[in-house]
């Protein structure tokens, strides 16, 4: 275990070395992987249950609820693009362990020469392997990492790098509040497509707060992210002062304030525990309506819903969230506890 987490500190620090704003490669990291956290809006990485998805988002939220689980999700976006994950769970002497496979297909394609001729077709996928890890250190806190080797095809081009993931969860003995801090995406690329300069991975910082209220069956979660860059507000390059047609004043090329840029950072997200056996959730994430509504006319852009249906032996989860009038993205998972069709 010294070995594996001094490998974790030399990708750390080889990441933060080539870190810079701008354009990173193997966005699919942060993908979605969690038809439950879907249903929330995303990264509802400060729920500790038995949930094995979720510890693809924190690894810090395996433990023992979840060893000999096997989960399964598949999600469909816009155009045909979908993202699917596997993943199992089991236990030993050093703290629970979790193999995770996570690919991304982006479908096919038409390949044409200069002239627009059709020379035959070809596809593009994205995908990983990697293990997380978590262990309990004390009653309340619980550490976790994760390690996945990635790897990219487009057409006859190829480029693999590695990630890892660091989080930290809390959880006081009533249960009802728990808090988390994650930091995804550090790692780096070793081959390129076509060039020898490394692209750097989209590292992501995370902390969130849930509260389950005591005498209700609501679960509140809040959720910070990309807290490792301030401004993260999309701005148009191209775009121009205005002049207003009766008093020809100027009217300046609108700037996010403070308040806008603070409100970007955040999610919320809401689950309806109705039933042991049904769940309800939704979410909102600022960020996504901002920047993917149609102009002043947002709809339910950056909204998401979802259900949970919990039998004897099986979990089935389903969610969306909706990025604008132009499409939305679903997903649905199947999970189960292999050691529940043991015969007793």
């Amino acid at each position: 275990m010294k070995i594996l987490f001094l490998l974790f500190i030399m990708i750390a620090f080889s990441s933060i070395g080539q870190y810079n704003i701008g354009i990173n490669g193997f966005q699919y990291i942060n993908g979605f992987y969690s038809a439950r956290s879907i249903g929330t809006g995303n990264n509802l990485i400060s729920v500790y249950d038995s949930d094995l998805t979720l510890s693809a988002e924190n690894p810090s939220l395996l433990n023992t609820k979840m060893v000999n689980s096997v989960a399964v999700n598949q999600s469909l976006m816009p155009t045909g693009v979908n993202f699917g994950s596997v993943q199992y769970a089991f236990n030993s002497k050093y703290g629970i362990f979790s193999p995770i496979i996570k690919y991304a297909n982006y479908g096919q394609f038409v390949e044409t020469d200069e002239t627009g001729n059709t020379l035959g077709h070809f596809g593009a996928l994205d995908y990983s392997v990697g293990v997380i890890y978590s262990k309990a250190f004390n009653p309340v806190i619980s550490l976790g990492g994760g390690l996945q080797l990635l790897g990219s095809n487009l057409e006859r081009y190829f480029a693999f790098g590695v990630s890892s993931t660091f989080s930290a969860t809390y959880r006081p003995k009533n249960e009802l509040l728990s808090a988390a801090f994650v930091v995804k995406g550090i790692g780096f690329t070793f081959k390129e497509y076509t060039s020898t300069k490394r692209t750097p991975l989209p590292i992501d910082v995370q902390a969130s707060i849930s509260y389950k209220l005591k005498h209700a069956p609501f679960r509140f979660s809040l959720l910070a992210k990309q807290l490792n860059k301030w401004d993260i507000v999309y701005q148009d390059p191209n775009a121009k002062p205005t002049y207003d047609a009766l008093t020809g004043d100027t009217i300046p090329v609108k700037t996010p304030g403070f308040g806008e840029k603070l409100a970007n950072h955040f999610s919320l997200q809401l689950e309806l525990l109705a039933s042991k056996s049904l769940h309800f959730r939704t979410g909102f994430d600022f960020h996504r309506q901002q920047q993917l509504k149609v102009y002043n006319r947002p709809g339910l852009a950056g909204f998401s819903f979802g259900i949970g249906l919990y039998f004897k032996k099986i979990r089935l989860d389903y969610g969306f969230f909706i990025y604008s009038k132009a499409g939305q993205n679903h997903a649905i998972g199947l999970s189960t506890n292999l050691s529940d069709w043991k015969k007793k």
